[in-house]
Parts: structure tokens; C-alpha cells; sequence
């Protein structure tokens, strides 16, 4: 892999799994967890994703539990989000705003990343010729964590209720894994799958797009 390109992806998944882990934090807090469980929920939704992937893909022990950075990574960032707000609850209410909105920023350049290292993941591992496979794993690595972080939460994951999320990095992934087997360069293939995944969601979440549903409670 270009040299370049693997520091851009490396700083890159950092801020995903920060934004992940914030993410996750602020939802526990939101919740009224204690200081473990805004930690655990954190770390959940950050590493979650990757942690499903390498199942699926049979590689055991997990690569979180082999290399702990991102997982010091998101412990840190959800203790900072916790102490943050125990010590001036006030101004974590104020500026949960301007916090959501950058941390939602950050999450859909992790969303990208996630989804274009998950399918990479599968070709790796000899199964570039499954496109469902590769496909399906990029968008595990993606909105695993948050589902799981969700579910540990009892609520329905916002995964599948609210706005495009999944549909933006399956739609990333495929495009990724169809110019792959194009033979493109892979970095025009990398950003151009990330790029997608990007805007999709970010124009998801500014125009508040969302997929049809049945509504039976309202017509009742």
C-alpha cells in the first residue's frame, strides 16, 4: 500500500474511533450509566464493528483484543466525554449541540473508512471473489459497534430506524469492491469508496433523509 495512503487511513480510523467512542459515551451519559458503563458503551461502539467483522471472517482472537490502541483510544475519549460532564454539567448540556454535530461529522469519516477497511479485510483474506461476503463485512465494521451499543442500551438500534446510515456504506463498499476488481489504483478506490460513503451520509443527516416505513400506530 502507498505510504501515504496508509497514514491518511491510519489517522483517519483514529478520528472514526474516536467519534465512535464519543459517540457511544455521550449516549450512556444520556442514559444515566455510571462511569463503567459510559466506558464500556464507548468502547463498545467504537471497536464493536471490527470485533463482528473478525468473526465472521473466522480471525480469533479479534485484532482489538491483539492490538489495543484503538481500544485505549476509545477508553480514553469516553473517560474524557465522562469527566467532562460530571464535572461541569452545565456546560456539557451547553455545548452538546456543537459536540453532537462535530462528533457526527467525524463519525461519517469513520463510517467510510470502517466500511473500505472491511471489505479490504475479506479480500485479504482470499474471499475477493464474494462480493456479498466483502460487502456485507464492510458494513459490519461500520454500524456493528453502534448496534451493539444500542442493543447493550434496550433501544431499537437508530441503525434501522433513522436516517440513511447503512444504505451510505453499503453503497461505499460496493463501489469500492466493484472498482477493486476493475483493477483501478487502489487509493483512487480507497478515497473514492470513502468519499461515497461520506457524502451520503452527511447529506442523510443535513436533509434528514430517511427510508420509507409503515407507521400502523399513526393511522390508528
Amino acid at each position: 500500500m502507498y505510504e501515504w495512503l496508509a497514514t491518511f487511513f491510519d489517522a483517519a480510523e483514529i478520528l472514526g474511533t474516536v467519534a465512535f467512542a464519543a459517540s457511544g459515551a455521550m449516549i450512556a451519559i444520556d442514559r444515566e450509566l455510571d462511569m463503567f458503563g459510559v466506558l464500556f458503551l464507548g468502547i463498545t461502539a467504537a471497536v464493536g464493528g471490527g470485533i463482528s467483522r473478525d468473526l465472521f471472517l473466522g480471525i480469533t482472537p479479534p485484532g482489538a483484543f491483539r492490538n489495543s490502541v484503538y481500544v485505549a483510544v476509545a477508553a480514553v475519549t469516553a473517560l474524557a466525554v465522562f469527566l467532562f460532564a460530571w464535572l461541569d454539567q452545565r456546560q456539557y448540556t451547553r455545548h452538546h449541540g456543537q459536540m453532537d454535530r462535530a462528533i457526527n461529522l467525524l463519525d461519517a469519516i469513520g463510517l467510510g473508512v470502517f466500511g473500505v477497511i472491511g471489505v479490504e479485510s475479506s479480500i485479504g483474506m482470499n474471499h475477493g471473489g464474494n462480493m456479498f461476503l466483502c460487502v456485507f463485512t464492510g458494513m459490519i465494521t461500520g454500524i456493528g459497534g453502534g448496534i451493539l451499543r444500542d442493543v447493550f442500551c434496550s433501544t431499537v438500534p437508530a441503525v434501522l430506524k433513522k436516517r440513511i446510515y447503512a444504505v451510505a456504506v453499503i453503497a461505499g463498499c460496493s463501489i469500492y469492491y466493484g472498482m477493486r476488481r476493475m483493477g483501478m489504483p487502489l487509493p483512487l478506490d480507497m478515497v473514492v469508496g470513502m468519499l461515497v460513503t461520506v457524502v451520503i451520509r452527511l447529506c442523510a443527516s443535513r436533509f434528514r433523509w430517511d427510508l420509507p416505513a409503515v407507521h400502523p400506530k399513526a393511522e390508528e
